[in-house]
């Protein structure tokens, strides 16, 4: 599994794999830090955006949350940037594997 970004809602923390990820665009990197400061604003916790070993996009959770909340927001953030994590996927699967 290769992290993407991750965001921790106690610490007030965004971290960006800039070393393995750190040619998208800056407007994709905006992108991602805005969907996990919403999300965790939303429901709390620990957010992690990864690729799985197939270069799969998987959005985790840990923490203290609001589960139902968190699993509801995951696919709403899903539905509603599915272009773009499916780019994100297809750049994954093209030049990281």
């Amino acid at each position: 599994m290769k992290v993407l970004c991750a965001g921790n809602a106690s610490s007030m923390k965004y971290y960006f794999n800039e070393e393995e990820f750190g040619i998208l665009p800056s407007s994709v990197k905006d992108d991602l830090k805005i969907l996990a400061v919403k999300f965790l604003s939303d429901v709390g916790g620990i957010l992690t955006l990864q690729f799985d070993d197939k270069g799969v996009l998987q959005i985790t959770t840990m923490g203290p949350i609001d589960e139902i909340g968190a699993e509801l927001k995951i696919g709403q953030m899903r539905e509603d940037n599915k272009e773009l994590f499916t780019q994100l996927e297809t750049f994954y699967q093209s030049f990281k594997k």
